[in-house]
């Protein structure tokens, strides 16, 4: 196999050159993020896999800081009437005792340089276009290897970037590629290695693997985040806590049900931080507002009924006289929902022994506890909150991500999912309170469908050109 494509990533100091690389390696510990200049001091590399095949080294670089006092000093080097060129000149300077010294941090800028196929050089494009940019420049121009302009912070209210670009094209650098590594643009990594690979032709088979790769991986980590949320809306709203019907047993029975509700969210939070490569220290998230543990009355909702095989339509008629007995039984029963107990029983006395245990509880003072769908609802709309912005978040980003109860408007306004309701009818499909022992394909049935709807839902929208 060939020699990973080695890519120095260089500029000047506190440009973000950490960032990119924590942001394009999808490590928030690779390296030192800080806006005190010169945080870098060593160079540090790193390797880009593609299926276990190491594509691509980058290599960290120190910031440059006095490059016009490094230009002149390069210059008194020269020999008298001496028209060395590039090269010449950086070995001459790499060889002289200031690179030991004074200008050890830019030797080994250069060393690096020479030593890799291509350089990043990482502009952050809130600083005003200096002199001293300029003469970074034609020093770095000095190692004859080609330099791939990185437009940092452009999304910044005091971006320079449109003087940037200009000032680059002066010298001739006219690829150039905008790359945000705090909130990176959707197919920034795409843009990145296509423009790299207009710089080194010979390598442009290795990129595009890389980029089939990278490509691959969020796909895959999208569905994956996708599948993570649909389980835990499914385990919640198939959630069925039974209850005696007594004011204390139902004060413990909410407070169980708020515990097990606010950890199994954390779970999802975790594992989806995790997934995206970050911690919890990313994420400032408000707590759940406490449940009114729901008194379950939905036995004859649509879905329960199709649950039981039951139809409305059969004996309809002769049921509802039996509603009115059924209700003096009852008591804890609606009007309303003893009639429609009894039109049901009319159309199949045998359909009573369905209910089992949910009917008898009804019938003996249990009751059973659910969770709203208000707080369905919110839950839905938060994992949707925080995995959007996980897809948008750099790797190098220092302020956490901020949740609040802000709903997602489809969460706000539209009926819940179909699987999210179907899963209402089926408490066996719950990991809440207890595993799920009746019909796991079900449940894995409405999580799969939930999860491509939660997938298409949030799936990032294509970047701007």
């Amino acid at each position: 196999m060939p020699d990973p494509i080695r890519i120095a990533v260089v500029g000047h100091t506190n440009t973000g050159k950490t960032s990119l690389l924590r942001t394009l390696l999808r490590d928030a510990r690779f390296g030192d993020v800080s806006d005190r200049p010169s945080t870098t001091r060593h160079v540090e590399g790193a390797r880009l896999l593609a299926d276990g095949e190491a594509l691509v080294a980058l290599f960290d670089t120190p910031g440059m800081e006095d490059a016009i006092a490094l230009r002149d000093y390069i210059d008194t080097l020269a020999p008298a009437g001496s028209r060395s060129d590039g090269p010449e000149r950086t070995q001459r300077f790499l060889a002289s005792p200031d690179a030991r010294g004074r200008y050890e941090q830019e030797a080994k800028v250069l060393r690096q340089l020479l030593d890799s196929d291509a350089a990043f050089y990482v502009v952050d494009v809130r600083d005003p276009v200096l002199p001293k940019h300029r003469d970074e420049l034609a020093v770095l121009a000095d190692c004859a290897r080609p330099l791939l302009p990185v437009l940092n912070f452009v999304h910044a209210t005091e971006s320079r970037e449109a003087q940037w670009r200009e000032a680059l094209a002066r010298v001739g650098l006219h690829a150039q590629v905008r790359f945000d590594t705090v909130a990176p643009e959707r197919g920034g990594d795409r843009r990145l290695y296509e423009a790299l690979a207009t710089l080194l032709g010979n390598r442009r088979d290795e990129l595009e693997r890389l980029i089939v790769s990278r490509e691959r991986d969020a796909h895959l980590r999208h569905h994956a985040a996708a599948r993570l949320i649909a389980e835990l809306l499914i385990d919640i709203a198939a959630a069925r806590l039974r209850v005696d019907a007594d004011e204390e047993a139902i004060r413990r029975a909410v407070e169980q049900l708020h515990h097990s509700v606010r950890t199994r969210e954390q779970r999802c939070v975790d594992a989806l931080l995790e997934l995206y490569g970050f911690a919890r220290k990313d994420i400032n998230s408000a707590p759940l507002p406490l449940l009114d543990g729901r008194w379950e009355d939905d036995l004859f909702n649509p879905e329960s009924l199709r649950a039981m095989g039951i139809s409305l339509g059969k004996g309809a008629a002769a049921g509802a006289a039996a509603g009115v007995g059924i209700d003096l039984i009852t008591g804890g029963l609606t009007l309303g929902a003893a009639a429609a107990l009894g039109a049901l029983v009319g159309g199949t006395w045998q359909s009573l022994s369905d209910y089992g245990d949910r009917l008898l509880g009804k019938l003996t003072g249990h009751r059973e506890l659910t969770v709203d769908d208000t707080i369905l609802r919110l839950l839905a709309a938060r994992q949707q909150q925080l995995l959007r912005a996980l897809t948008g978040r750099g790797h190098a980003a220092l302020t956490p991500v901020e949740l609040d109860a802000t709903e997602v408007r489809r969460w706000r306004k539209d009926n819940l999912p179909a699987p999210v309701a179907t899963a209402r009818a089926h408490p066996e499909w719950s990991n809440l309170l207890a595993s799920p022992t009746l019909d796991p394909s079900g449940r894995q049935s409405a999580i799969d469908a939930l999860a491509a709807w939660i997938a298409d839902d949030t799936e990032p929208a294509p970047a701007s050109p």
